[in-house]
């Protein structure tokens, strides 16, 4: 293509856009954007693109995508972004530009119905728990008439339905090509469509699966492209990070055990020890689970080695491992199913050792538990020189977008993260008024933020200004704890629908909090982000304190040790810039549209009282700002009060030093 004259031509006036898509407008920095990108897929090379909300950035980088002719991997952080983008965005732009190429859709393995899986269900369904069977119905109805498979599709199944794991493979357990059903395969199906295809939406996750397993009996998940371009490209170095180190959880073991009980029933009926093994396997899981107590928690494993209960349990999991270990292997070669295990254990040893050599420098090695489960987690410190090797590759384009990329419009913490040096920089503004669209007040006379008691009294401190807001309002937190109390203030003393995160799937509260138009939703980290909420179901925004993570959580902590053993300050290269980027994320719910109008109540007086302060006030949008409450009150009456010809005497209540 080459040319900048053909790609602003879309973007234009009496462009090919405005004239097939109703409601278009030509946005200056949507055809920024869509130029930045044209020149980066022309001239290979890399981009960081920060597009404020509402540049349109799908566009401004689909158009050049489509128009280039180039192989192209599209990943977005989420799969409600990957979906919206394929089954929305897509279409709109294949159909105007006449785009006649196959593109396909890729997720995870997870999210594929696992035809094998599913018969092997129905012929032990009265072995099974009753949440398990509780769904089988509504699977095996679907399966009937599915075309993709993607369970995200049937009808009536929670997101976290305990039947999901029976009915879907993990790596662990898909015999590949040994498959019975291999010729059915859904997954099969999805990545032959996506090796055939010009144009592939996947996820994060799966690009980095991808680049660290070249799957079991499948060559590599995703095909080899010209371009890459990632969306919510703020999320990669913590999904990398995941990815480029090693865990082993309960999970894996008591699903080996489940599936050793199941081969030896079908292959081995008269090994009585194979299923003692694996009842052996179960107790141990159990028993190491509880040595790290009751509670769930998280923390490094290092501190517990030398722990005498720890040790214990822990050489009571290995022997268990081991036990199973030997008697399968009396039983190789009497069946698929018992070969396929002991192939496992054999995995899961190798692992099990790796993870409990803690003394290697440059990762972090810790432990996460839940209620009922355990995982042994080792995680890289940096990604930086494998994700450079990545991109570094000959021949290609890769494109970083995100509407929160910078701190303080400076990309250095994003690009030494992911090891990116050369990459061209832009970053657009959002077209939004924020001046006539928006107020930030950072409330005076607020309870401490170390204090016990702090949530409730909070809630009770903004009751009234809730009560004042004509639509609806999300109420972000920062912990679960505070999530929980602030939801009982207000479900006790204002009059309108309280929704709590956890209360329903994330899909069905949005859908209530839209329809009801005065809701109020009370949330953590996962509201944080990707969600699109326009117009006056959201005219404001609460925000508890700012996200900085807990120095306790165990990543963090090891990555600032060793950022101070390398001569750094931990705060200002790590606490500081990923509290930015996700207030950034928060902050950007607010104004999703022209028309919108909101209230950002930021309840944390460090931003006032504290030098870093500052680096957060500048990576927000322009918003006037205030620290009265009672000017929220006055925004809904007079518009914006903050710069409404501050002269006027009805102004002078409004007096310097009340505007940080």
């Amino acid at each position: 293509m080459g040319h900048h004259s053909t790609v602003s031509d879309y973007f234009a006036a009496d462009g090919l856009l405005a004239r097939t898509l109703s409601g278009f407008a030509p946005r200056t920095s949507q055809r920024l954007m869509a130029e930045a990108v044209a020149d980066t897929i022309t001239g290979t090379g890399q981009l960081m693109v920060e597009a404020g909300t509402g540049t349109g950035k799908t566009f401004a980088y689909l158009v050049p995508a489509l128009a280039s002719g180039k192989r192209v991997i599209i990943s977005t952080g989420s799969k409600a972004l990957q979906e919206q983008l394929y089954n929305r965005d897509l279409p709109t732009l294949l159909a105007a530009m006449d785009y006649s190429y196959p593109v396909a859709l890729l997720k995870g393995r997870a999210n594929y119905l696992c035809l094998h899986r599913l018969d092997q269900l129905l012929a032990t369904s009265h072995l099974q728990e009753a949440e398990v069977l509780a769904d089988l119905v509504r699977v095996k109805t679907y399966s009937i008439n599915a075309i993709s498979g993607d369970v995200a599709e049937i009808p009536e199944l929670l997101e976290q339905a305990p039947i999901l794991p029976h009915v879907t493979s993990t790596n662990d357990n898909c015999l590949g090509r040994e498959c019975p059903r291999y010729d059915d395969c859904y997954l099969v199906r999805a990545r032959r469509k996506a090796m055939d295809a010009q144009l592939v939406v996947i996820n994060h996750h799966l690009f980095f699966a991808d680049m660290v397993v070249k799957d079991t009996g499948f060559a590599e998940l995703i095909p080899d492209a010209d371009v890459y371009i990632f969306d919510e490209a703020h999320q990669l170095p913590d999904i990398a990070s995941g990815y480029f180190g090693e865990s082993l959880s309960s999970r894996q073991l008591l699903d080996v055990a489940h599936e050793i009980l199941l081969a030896q029933r079908a292959e081995a009926a008269d090994m009585a020890q194979l299923a003692r093994s694996a009842d052996a396997l179960e107790l141990a899981c159990r028993e190491q689970r509880l040595a790290f107590g009751i509670e769930p928690s998280r923390g490094n494993l290092r501190d517990w080695i030398g722990n005498p209960l720890f040790d214990r349990t822990l050489q009571r999991l290995k022997d268990a491992l081991r036990l199973c270990y030997d008697v399968l292997k009396l039983a190789l070669g009497r069946g698929e199913r018992l070969d396929h295990c002991f192939e496992r254990l054999v995995e899961y040893q190798g692992k099990l050792e790796r993870l409990l050599q803690t003394e290697q420098p440059g990762a972090a090695y810790w432990f996460d538990t839940t209620r009922i489960h355990f995982s042994f987690n080792v995680t890289p410190l940096s990604i930086a020189d494998r994700f450079n090797s990545e991109v570094m590759r000959a021949g290609c384009s890769w494109v970083f977008t995100s509407a929160t990329l910078t701190v303080g419009h400076e990309f250095g913490h994003f690009s030494q993260q992911l090891g990116i040096a050369q990459a061209r920089q832009l970053v657009l503004d959002s077209p939004f008024a924020y001046a006539e669209q928006s107020l930030l007040c950072v409330p005076r006379g607020l309870p401490d933020t170390g204090f016990a008691r702090r949530a409730t009294e909070l809630a009770q401190l903004l009751t009234p200004v809730i009560n004042k807001v004509p639509g609806g309002v999300f109420f972000l937190c920062t912990s679960y704890q505070s999530m929980r109390q602030i939801a009982e203030v207000l479900r006790r003393d204002v009059g309108r629908l309280v929704l709590l995160q956890g209360e329903d799937n994330k899909q069905r509260l949005l859908a209530q909090f839209v329809d009801n138009g005065r809701a109020i939703l009370v949330a953590t980290a996962s509201f944080w982000e990707g969600v699109d909420v326009r117009g006056a179901a959201l005219s404001c925004v609460i925000i508890d304190k700012l996200p900085f993570t807990a120095p306790d959580e165990p990543l963090l902590k090891a990555r600032m040790e060793d950022c101070r053993l390398q001569g750094g300050d931990p705060f200002t290269q790590l606490q500081l810039p990923d509290a930015v980027i996700t207030l950034k994320q928060g902050v950007g719910r607010l104004i999703r549209d022209f028309q919108d109008r909101g209230v950002l109540v930021l309840c944390d007086p460090r931003l006032v009282n504290r030098p870093y302060g500052a680096t957060f006030l500048q990576s927000l949008p322009p918003m006037p700002r205030c620290r009265d409450l009672a000017a929220i009150n006055r925004f809904w009456h007079y518009g914006n009060v903050a710069e409404n010809g501050s002269t006027s005497s009805a102004d002078a209540a409004i007096d310097r030093e009340s505007i940080i």
